[in-house]
This record gives structure tokens, C-alpha cells and sequence, in this order.
């Protein structure tokens, strides 16, 4: 079983990397129709402050995408003994504040796989343009999960994995799920909000406008995304 650490390092240049990795990530979105986004986190016991954590920046995800037609959110969650939820689209933070606040985290074993089958079969039924997924273990099979997230790849829905720790085995394989699906993974600091609020901002208008909606947000954003700015113009 991977121990889960809490001592999370995100320098500059990771978070930079990150966000040109998002930049460069081509989206799909039609019109005026809502970006569809799966924001996917572990409700295992170990996880309660970052799930505290994000429920407080969650509204930050809505705040600047109605101008790009608007973004839906579903919430995916793990927890306990093989329980494994996917809730209604959200389109207003209210909505999905009320979903996360109800949620209370239960120690049980990761379920990945089983997520990543949710984004599969989701986006068959409607195509979803991007996934968020926060964690700080791994207890899987390594091959499944990164077959899984291939056929992601090939689906053009990629996946932004968020790790709390650092975990050398994790990083490892949630890098691999991100690369395998065309996104991108970041470390993240829980006692940082400023830089998860920046990141999932990020990703959220990523997926409601893709990369130009991107590159003007990131003009009136912090110095991480004005960072990745400069790379875009180039």
C-alpha cells in the first residue's frame, strides 16, 4: 500500500510547466454549449483538509467561464468500502458546493480504475472536454489504470491530476495517467490555496473555451498563469 506523505513542493517552473500543458491541450467546445468537466477527488480518510480545502475554492471553477458559454461540473468521489459516487452536472457553484459539503471522507482504498471507467463511459454518452482528478494515493494496478487512461488519449479527453504528497510511486504513476491522456500533473500544497484556486481556474476555462479562452484569462491572473502567457505569445 503507498504511504501517503503530506509534505508537498511546487516550485515555479512545475506549476508553469503545468499550465502550458493545459495551454497547449486542444479542447472541443461548440458554440455556446457548456464545457463539460468531471472534477474527481479522493474522500478517502486522509484526504478531509484537502476536501475542506476545496470546497472553499470550488465556486472559483463558475466564476470565469460564462462568458464562454458556461461550464458544467460533475463531482466524482471515493470513499470507504467500495463506494464510488457521480453526482448531477452542475452548472452554478451553489450546486455543487451543497453536493461536496454533504460529503464526509471514510477511509477505504483508492478506486481510480473505477473513475476513469466513469470518464470513459460519461463522455460516450456526451463528450466531456476535460477531467480534474485530486489525490495523494495509488493502491491499483498500474497497467490497468494507464490502459484506461490511454483510451482516454484517444477519446481527446484528458485528464489534470492534482497530487497532494509527494510520493515518489504516485507521482509516477499519475504522471503517467496524465501524459497517457493527453493532460497534464501538478503537485499542489493544501496550506498554498492561492495556487489551487489558480490551477482549477485554469483548467476550468480551459474546458469552457478552450486554449484562447485560456491565454485572454491568464492576462488578468496571477504571475503563474501571466508566466504561462508569455509562452503562449511566443
Amino acid at each position: 500500500m503507498a504511504k501517503k506523505d503530506r509534505t508537498p513542493i511546487s516550485t515555479r517552473s512545475e506549476v508553469t510547466s503545468f499550465l502550458e500543458k493545459v495551454a497547449s491541450t486542444p479542447a472541443r467546445t461548440q458554440g455556446d454549449v457548456a464545457g463539460r468537466l468531471i472534477f474527481a477527488m479522493d474522500a478517502t480518510a486522509s484526504r478531509e483538509h484537502s476536501w475542506d480545502t476545496a470546497c472553499h475554492l470550488q465556486a472559483q471553477m463558475f466564476e470565469e467561464t460564462g462568458k464562454l458559454g458556461g461550464l458544467q461540473i460533475q463531482l466524482c468521489y471515493y470513499r470507504g468500502f467500495n463506494e464510488f459516487s457521480a453526482g448531477t452536472w452542475c452548472r452554478e457553484a451553489d450546486q455543487l458546493r451543497v453536493q461536496m459539503t454533504e460529503v464526509t471522507c471514510r477511509g477505504g482504498r483508492t478506486q481510480i480504475t473505477r473513475l476513469l471507467n466513469h470518464i470513459i463511459a460519461e463522455t460516450k454518452r456526451d463528450k466531456v472536454q476535460a477531467a480534474v482528478f485530486v489525490g495523494d494515493a495509488f493502491e491499483e494496478e498500474t497497467d490497468r489504470a494507464c490502459d484506461l487512461a490511454g483510451q482516454l488519449g484517444l477519446l481527446n479527453v484528458p485528464v489534470f491530476v492534482f497530487q497532494e504528497g509527494s510520493n515518489s510511486r504516485v507521482k509516477s504513476v499519475f504522471q503517467q495517467i496524465a501524459k497517457l491522456s493527453g493532460g497534464a500533473w501538478a503537485p499542489f500544497n493544501t496550506d498554498s490555496p492561492d495556487q489551487l484556486r489558480e490551477l482549477l481556474s485554469a483548467v476550468a476555462v480551459y474546458a469552457a473555451g478552450g486554449r484562447k479562452a485560456l491565454a485572454d484569462y491568464s492576462k488578468k491572473a496571477g504571475r503563474d498563469v501571466q508566466l504561462l502567457t508569455r509562452q503562449i505569445k511566443e
